[in-house]
């Protein structure tokens, strides 16, 4: 009968055990062991390796057996066993062992319950070597890690087709994190620990050029990781337009996890247009469910956007004025100071109406206006926000005005010869019964003269106002406003007419004003990061679903078709204006001033 020795296993690779019964020392190699971040083999004096059927070596051949290993996991009372397979030279000094080693095995048997329950969470970041993994994905990633808000049991795999190791990806993601300065963080003092530690949970893979290949092997180092257990993944999807189908497509077919929920985040553009936009859906939608996809635009996540339905729906004063007898027009703002070159991610030059209208103005307009949903449940809100979407009257050239800005003439982002729209004003009709009348103007544009974005909710003048002249005063009031401005400090601002203090009666238009920065000691999530903890709740609210894809390519289809055809001039504007001149004629014609102006 072969003898048993026991030697000690160390996470470290780099301690030498001795065995009795040879005398001889087992060097167990730095390769041998491959751990995980957050995992660590503890030495222990109750639980020892059991090395079976083990004899002096023929110095004239290799030796090989089977050994079972049993460790302890950190952070749990459990053990665990795994047979290795144990190679030892001629020479005796050499131990290669492989160990399948899980990174979130913890617990030895569980029930189907507890499988999900204690799932472990694997997100890939599909192009995680570009400007926006870099300075967006993996730094919102990061603060959701420092304020808790991730999973205990983790990994993040960052996927592209560089030829980098992990150290590599870890030295470009490291001087983008920051930790949020918050008075009421009670980790704020461990920044740097915090930052090592997230780091160590990034591994990555140069996936190449076969998508399907890459996808196999991503699914393998997961399923490494994740062991037996529950296992939920989540796919960000930063890639070309031109090459979403195949990755997509490959990932439905080989990295999908059978052992909890697979979610996959799309980043604009969702298509160039109706066609493409039809195909790119067809496609996903042969891959996965719509459940599953979680299209993703960055100007939703802002709190004023997450504000907009508690105002509606929690506010008394707000709700019976909602409609068409009390609110004469709804204005929207988005303007930029900054150019962006837009050609590359929208070749055929639909400019900003692709990157902010088809998606961010036409979502703000549907929370808006949309009905009360029967709960908060994100596809109660959707189902909402796509009847919204059907109800917007289709586009007319007259109602609409593209507009493209003159830059200096060393700027890069003037293409003179197709230029593309950087500016997009127009008047919106919801035709249905809260909204019947009621105009939508917007205002959306690029190289104008200030950062702001807001909404303005301006009211019907008051009926039989007797104020509005009294003897020998004449009182021009302006008309009550709501104001929800997220750019350039976020703030509520409700507009009301009031007596100025002192004899006679004379009033003026005074704001009530809801600063936060005034009001609230905390800062501002970015919207990256607050989108994510949407995904990994499951929350898909502000999220377009396919049928909201296509009916806002439904409602601008008119425009498009016209720049298509090259029956639009683009009214050209200089840099750091209000925008084309005509866009004052547009808002007169439907009986509106144009209030930021």
């Amino acid at each position: 009968m072969a003898s048993l020795s026991s030697v000690s296993l160390s996470a470290s690779s780099s301690e030498t055990s001795i065995f009795p019964s040879t005398n001889r020392k087992l060097a167990v190699l730095p390769t041998a062991v491959r751990t995980f971040p957050g995992q660590t083999i503890k030495k222990t004096r109750t639980r020892m390796i059991y090395v079976a059927h083990v004899q002096p070596p023929d110095v004239n051949r290799p030796h090989s057996s089977i050994r079972s290993t049993s460790f302890n996991v950190e952070g749990t009372r459990n053990t665990t066993s795994l047979d290795e397979e144990v190679k030892v030279d001629a020479s005796g000094m050499e131990v290669s062992i492989k160990l399948p080693l899980p990174l979130f095995e913890t617990q030895s048997s569980s029930t189907d319950a507890e499988t999900y329950d204690s799932a472990s969470l694997s997100i890939a970041v599909i192009g995680a070597t570009g400007l926006l993994a870099r300075t967006k994905i993996f730094p919102a990633l990061f603060a959701l890690y420092y304020s808790g808000h991730l999973p205990e049991k983790f990994v993040i795999y960052g996927y592209s087709r560089k030829n980098l190791t992990e150290e590599d990806l870890r030295a470009i993601i490291a001087p983008t994190l920051s930790c949020r300065i918050d008075l009421h963080s009670l980790c704020r003092e461990n920044c740097e620990e915090k930052m090592d530690a997230f780091l160590k949970r990034i591994f990555y893979l140069n996936g190449g050029y076969d998508n399907r290949e890459g996808m196999s092997n991503l699914n393998t180092l997961m399923e490494e990781a994740e062991g037996k257990f529950g296992a939920n993944r989540i796919f960000y999807l930063s890639v070309p337009e031109e090459a979403l189908i195949d990755v997509a497509s490959s990932l439905a077919e080989k990295a999908q996890t059978q052992r909890g929920w697979n979610r996959v985040i799309i980043e604009k553009p969702f298509g160039l247009g109706s066609f493409s936009s039809h195909q790119l859906t067809t496609s996903l939608l042969s891959n996965f469910e719509e459940k599953q996809l979680y299209r993703i635009d960055h100007l939703l996540g802002r709190n004023t956007i997450e504000n907009l339905a508690v105002l509606r729906f929690s506010n008394l004063v707000f709700m019976p004025l909602w409609n068409r007898s009390y609110i004469h027009n709804i204005q929207i703002t988005f303007s930029e100071e900054l150019g962006v070159q837009t050609s590359a991610r929208y070749p055929n030059g639909y400019g900003i109406l692709g990157d902010v209208v088809h998606s961010h103005i036409f979502q703000t307009v549907s929370l808006l206006a949309m009905e009360p949903p029967v709960t908060l449940d994100g596809e109660d809100i959707r189902y909402e926000k796509v009847k919204v979407l059907k109800s917007i009257r289709k586009l007319e050239s007259s109602d609409v005005i593209l507009g493209h800005y003159e830059a200096d003439s060393g700027s890069n982002f003037r293409d003179k010869n197709n230029p593309m729209p950087t500016y997009f004003g127009a008047v919106l009709y919801v035709d249905n019964a809260r909204w019947d009348g009621v105009p939508f103007l917007i205002k959306a544009g690029r190289g104008l003269k200030k950062n702001r974005v807001e909404i303005r909710i301006q009211f019907r003048r008051v009926p039989g106002n007797l104020y509005h002249k009294d003897g020998e005063h004449m009182q021009n009031l302006d008309t009550n406003e709501l104001i929800l401005r997220d750019v350039p400090d976020e703030a509520i601002l409700v507009r009301i007419n009031n007596k100025i203090p002192g004899l006679g009666m004379n009033l003026e238009a005074s704001e009530l004003n809801l600063l936060y920065k005034d009001k609230y000691n905390v800062e501002i999530t970015d919207s990256y990061e607050q989108l994510l903890h949407d995904v990994i709740d499951g929350d898909n609210h502000l999220f377009m679903r396919s049928d909201e894809v296509e009916a806002a390519w439904n409602i601008l289809s008119p425009v498009l078709s016209e720049l298509d055809n090259n029956n639009v001039t683009l009214e050209r504007y200089n840099f750091g204006s209000k925008g084309p001149d005509k866009a004052a004629n547009l808002w007169a014609k439907h009986g509106v001033q144009w209030l930021a102006d």
